[in-house]
Formats: structure tokens, sequence, C-alpha cells
């Protein structure tokens, strides 16, 4: 398992090539079907895999947390993915991956990791309409290998929101509507997280911004070229019509990096910002954001200091209008 995670820092060189690296893993036979389905996890949010340490029952915990392990001297929950996706295996979770986002560190039981797949954004495409109610919103991109194996690529922030039980209800109760002076605002956002979408929707509710929200960059980039089509042909800026494009970095079949990139370099989209809202907050991703146009980089599942960000572009763009 160390050699296969030796090079995980050279291969965060891969972001904003619109290139990805996951890791594939299974979590047993489900009883249900008689399969072993393959899953995957973005290389970026995975610390270290390591043989399931002993782990520590806790109370009141969710029932697919398993209990709390202490790595390094932190302790960090574990969350048997078995159990919380609903695959009735007795395979023995004998392997955890270690994993890092939003600001979070927590433990994956899995039954076994297979590989790491390198692959373009692109090949990944949006679940299925039956997989997706089938699992519950859980997956949120699917891609197809070379022997016709289908590989799920779970929603990990889905997870993190629905294990750790808070009520966030009052991350919002102190934003504010913008003014009736800070002018009647569009923004356009894309994210591939159920999760994600929701609290970036609550945030601009909050704000009284009207908005529209896209499933991955793709989608989002198609929505925002109608919109210039309809400038171009009304003789209006497509800035006087978009105030403000919101966008993850990872994300099926385009990426956030590769987003931005098209709006900035897009002479049509001049004067349009563009806020990176992603669970991978490390500088090296903030630096290439800002390689390709970013404005600004906001940590995911932080509504207030979006708030902020969104406040603070969209006045700026109300006074220069």
């Amino acid at each position: 398992m160390s050699e296969l995670f030796k090079n995980i820092d050279a291969r965060s060189r891969l972001a904003g090539t619109n290139k990805l690296e996951i890791l594939l893993f299974t979590l047993g036979v489900d009883a249900r079907t008689g399969r072993r389905e393959t899953f995957g996890i973005n290389v970026f949010k995975v610390r270290e895999v390591m043989r399931t340490p002993a782990i520590t029952a806790a109370p009141e915990m969710p029932p697919s947390v398993e209990g709390m392990v202490s790595l390094r001297g932190v302790l960090v929950p574990v969350v048997d993915l078995a159990k919380y996706v609903g695959v009735g295996s007795d395979a023995p979770r004998e392997i955890m991956i270690v994993t890092e986002y939003n600001g979070h560190t927590q433990g994956f039981l899995v039954e076994a990791v297979d590989t790491i797949l390198r692959l373009d954004w692109a090949q990944m495409r949006v679940p299925p309409d039956m997989l997706v109610a089938n699992m519950g919103g859980l997956v949120t991109a699917v891609t197809e290998l070379a022997d016709n194996k289908l590989v799920m690529m779970l929603d990990v922030e889905k997870v993190l929101s629905e294990t750790t039980r808070y009520d966030d209800e009052f991350l919002f109760q102190s934003i504010e509507p913008l003014s009736e002076e800070q002018g009647d605002h569009m923004v356009y956002f894309a994210d591939d997280s159920s999760v994600a979408r929701k609290q970036i929707s609550r945030t601009l509710d909050a704000l009284g911004v009207r908005y529209v929200g896209s499933i991955n960059g793709r989608a989002a980039w198609e929505e925002l070229k109608k919109v210039a089509a309809y400038a171009e042909s009304t003789g209006r800026k497509v800035k006087d019509l978009v105030s403000l494009v919101l966008t993850d970095v990872e994300m099926p079949e385009m990426d956030g990096y590769i987003l931005t990139k098209s709006i900035k370099s897009d002479p049509r989209f001049e004067g349009v910002p563009v806020i990176m809202h992603s669970s991978l907050s490390g500088m090296s991703n903030q630096n290439l954001g800002k390689s390709v146009g970013v404005d600004e980089y906001v940590p995911k599942f932080e509504p207030q200091r979006l708030a902020t960000s969104l406040r603070r572009l969209l006045q700026l763009r109300g006074d220069a209008q």
C-alpha cells in the first residue's frame, strides 16, 4: 500500500489539466445483486491507506460510524462505507482509506483497494437517473473501464455531511440579504455534489440573489454559452446578465479549472468574476485557480465566508455599473 501512494504529491500536478487519478476500491459482494461493485475516490482527497487499526466505539454515533481511531495523536472518526452505502456484505473491512477534505480527516473502511486509475474528467459521466435513485444520490460520476467494469465515484462530501450530524442551520441565520441599492444579480454555479449545491442555494437564498445551478462544469458552460448567444442577439453584454460564476473543482466531463479557463479566455465574458468553491483547499489548488483567472477561492461548507465573498464581488459589480 505504501508503494501505491508514494507519488501522491507528484500526482497533484495533474490539477488544471482536466485529468484526475482515482483510487479504486471494493466493499464486498452486494447481497442484493450478487455483484462486487467497484467504487472510486479522487486521490487528492486520500491521505493514506492502511490496515484497519483498533477502533474504539463511541456513544451516540450514526449507524455507519464504527467509532474512533487515534492517528498520530489525533482522534479520527471511522465510517464503514459498506454499511453507509447499503452493501449487505459480510466481507471483513481490513483496509482503511484515510481521507482529508473540507478541513476534516476521517477513515473509510473498505474490503480492498485495487489500483490508481489515471483518466480525463471528460471520461467521467453524469450517472444515469436509475443509478442515482438506487444509490440515494451517493454517486456523482461514473466511468467504464476497458473490461466493461463500471466505476462509481462516491459523493464523499455527502458522506461527511450525513455522518457528522451537526445542525448547520445557525451558519445561515446571520447572512443578511443584499439591499436594493446593491442591485439585482444573477449567479451561475456548478457543483456535482448534491450537498454542496444545497448549501450554495441556501447561501444565495439568504442573500436574496437569483441563481442557476448546474451539476457539472460542462452543463454550466452550455448554459453560459446560451446566455452569451442571447446577449449577442440583443446587443447586450454578458456581464449585464451574469453577475458572477461560482464553480467547484472536481466535476465529471469538465472540471472547474477548465470551466474557468473557458470563461476567462472568451472575450464575451469580460467583467464576469469567478469564485472557485472547493473542498480541495490547499495552496497548490488555489494557485492553479489563480493561474486560470479565478478571482477568489473559498473553501466549501463555510457559508459565512462564501456569503462574504459573494457580497464583496457583487457589490463591486454594482459599483462599476
